[in-house]
């Protein structure tokens, strides 16, 4: 080893003393148990159900509580005890108020501080001091280690324990201490987040979930389409910008774009109120707890047209100019009949209905208006030079990756691009041919330039975003082609059609399964692949584990769009030293049923897999990097200290 690295190491461990102690740190915390990883997603902007679900760690809150107070004390007060965490500021204030007097109300706190504090015991029981001292609230760290490692055996400090617990309630601080308590557990339950992709679209709070994922003590996320769509618009590309814009239309979701992120939709508008009118398939999906006016509705419609019309106007040159994306089919402004209002789809003549073409110039249908050009141009700007967004996509950049691999598991929002006899698909990029794993690292490396160079609108790292959207062999998409146009114009639903790639019925096998594990370097015979992406009607009886375990599916239907095709609202995983779990969540209702009545959104837990031995830190990736220190630390002590 460069004897240059040994002496700056030495810099930092500059006596045997404190590279002895970090060796036993180290070599003590590989033989902890792994901690609990929770994995989610699909999350489409409904924070309301996703904070839920952070809160009590997919049922872990309630079943630590379980564990402990099963038997000593009743289910309605084991319901109140995890309302209390989930909510701590909201179930304070209902349970003061359920109170007579201050002489009630202090037992109250006396027996709840207690209990509190066996919860943090217990749910800190697998980790060090240190890190449990991270997730204290620094206010009450001191006092809240004096209470979890009291021992008092010879009844020498009881009046001790006692005098800090009645001072903590005399003072008024009782309050911010259970609060304190709540939040360390809710972090303690879960050590690290996996969010398989898709935080954006449809749902009305994709903003809330990034403020959460930015304060969360551990996560990483896997990049779903909807999320590459917008860095894709950040990047500088004006077609993603234009699909962003068009779903939040459709979904009733505008002001996420212009009251949230700031983006002035102003110019937008007046060139939808010059050229475009009511249109029934272009109003927007009603929301229930969403009051929109007539007139709000009817601009939405006209604003959804106009910004319809210019994303297939732009995607044509990106198509024409990249050969190698083989989308030449389509290039449907070029296939349009605008006397007759037919267009041919692959040889079949379909009549289009509830048109919107007056910006179209039938001899060159890819043409932009002068105006569509202003507006695109103030668009992007606008969205490039928000700061609130600009915050969220950095993050997103930070934490994000096309896939990963992480504890022996394979975690991927879509899929990996197969041939129906399941060989990974072959895609040719300038004279260069890739596919399976290889394939996914040029994707995210495209990515990554081009949002490293966001002036840049039409080179290939842009173009290659917008791929990853709609192409046939990108890892997200997973489909033929994206049919968004018959959709809107063509009433046949065979046009609507939208053909899987044959990953999606493949991985129903355990060979396949197996095959790709290898293919990203990770032992089949232990390791799962974790996907998203495609909602699992499980109300149809599709099971979301499947290849005897070898591949979960964890999009249930947090998006209330997916709710009715689904029967649930989602899937989570739970992955401890035990094993991997996998939950069933029902229709979040409101906090204000968890603060009243105790109920959960909890359904049915499914073992995936039990470990025949409870897996330690050595054994994960965290447990690599140890590892790999206390090598380094050894080789310091031969260095530097033996003699």
């Amino acid at each position: 080893m460069d004897k240059n690295y040994l002496d700056l190491l030495a810099q930092k461990y500059n006596s045997e003393e404190k590279v002895v102690t970090e060796i036993i740190n180290y070599e003590a915390i590989l033989n902890l148990p792994k901690g609990t990883e929770h994995f989610v997603s699909d999350l489409h902007g409904e924070y309301q159900a996703f904070q839920h679900v952070l809160r009590n760690g997919s049922g872990r809150v309630k079943e630590k509580i379980r564990d402990i107070f099963s038997g000593v004390i009743y289910e309605n007060e084991i319901n109140d005890m995890a309302a209390l965490v989930y909510y701590p500021e909201e179930k304070l204030q209902i349970i003061k108020n359920s109170f007579d007097n201050e002489q009630e109300l202090n037992h109250w706190y006396k027996e709840m501080i207690q209990r509190m504090i066996k919860l943090i015991s217990y749910a800190s029981s697998k980790y060090t001091r240190s890190k449990l001292r991270k997730a204290l609230p620094e206010q009450f760290a001191y006092i809240i280690e004096e209470l979890l490692y009291k021992k008092d055996e010879f009844a020498n400090k009881e009046e001790y324990y006692n005098k800090i617990v009645q001072q903590i309630i005399s003072l008024g601080q009782a309050d911010k201490l259970i609060i304190g308590l709540a939040y360390s557990t809710q972090r303690l339950v879960v050590d690290h987040l996996h969010v398989v992709g898709d935080i954006y679209d449809r749902g009305p709070e994709p903003d809330k979930i990034m403020e959460a994922l930015i304060n969360y003590h551990s996560v990483d996320i896997q990049w779903g389409n909807h999320d590459v769509l917008w860095l894709g618009a950040f990047s500088g590309s004006k077609v993603c910008l234009a699909n962003i814009i068009r779903i939040c239309a459709r979904y009733d979701n505008l002001d996420i774009i212009e009251d949230v992120y700031g983006i002035n939709l102003r110019p937008l508008l007046n060139l939808a109120e010059k050229y475009y009118e009511d249109n029934p398939v272009f109003r927007p999906k009603t929301q229930t707890d969403k009051n929109t006016s007539d007139h709000e509705r009817l601009q939405i419609t006209k604003i959804h047209q106009a910004i319809a019309m210019i994303q297939f106007k732009l995607e044509s040159p990106i198509i024409k100019r990249r050969p190698n994306f083989n989308m030449s089919g389509r290039l449907l402004l070029e296939k349009i009949d605008f006397d007759k209002r037919e267009i041919n789809i692959n040889g079949k003549i379909y009549l289009l209905e509830n048109t919107c073409f007056k910006t179209i110039n039938p001899e060159q249908p890819d043409e932009l208006l002068e105006e569509e050009k202003q507006v695109m141009d103030k668009l992007l700007f606008s969205v490039q030079h928000s700061e609130k967004l600009a915050r969220h996509m950095n993050f997103l950049m930070k934490k994000g990756s096309l896939y990963l691999q992480y504890n022996g598991n394979l975690l991927i929002h879509g899929c990996i691009p197969l041939d129906e006899k399941g060989n990974m698909e072959k895609m040719m990029i300038e004279n260069e041919t890739y596919a399976g794993r290889e394939l996914l690292d040029l994707f995210e490396q495209c990515l990554r330039r081009s949002f490293a160079n966001p002036d840049q609108t039409e080179d290939l790292d842009t173009d290659m975003v917008w791929y990853l959207w709609t192409g046939e062999y990108s890892s997200l998409f997973g489909k033929r082609e994206m049919t968004t146009f018959e959709r809107y114009f063509i009433q046949d639903k065979e046009a609507h059609k939208e053909k899987k790639n044959p990953y999606y019925h493949l991985r129903e096998q355990e060979e396949t399964c197996r095959t790709i594990l290898k293919e990203f370097g990770l032992n089949p015979d232990q390791g799962h692949i974790i996907n998203g992406h495609t909602p699992v009607k499980e109300i149809d009886g599709e099971n979301p584990i499947k290849a005897n375990g070898k591949m979960v599916v964890i999009d249930g239907g947090f998006s209330k769009a997916y709710q009715s095709k689904t029967g649930i609202a989602g899937y989570t995983l739970l992955y401890n030293s035990y094993g991997m779990q996998l939950v069933a969540h029902q229709h979040f209702n409101s906090k204000e049923d968890i603060l009243l009545n105790g109920t959960d959104v909890l359904s049915v837990k499914r073992l995936v897999d039990k470990e025949l031995k409870r897996k330690k830190v050595m054994e994960t990736n965290v447990g690599e990097e140890l590892l790999q220190k206390v090598t380094l630390l050894n080789r310091l002590m031969e260095y530097r200290y033996i003699k």
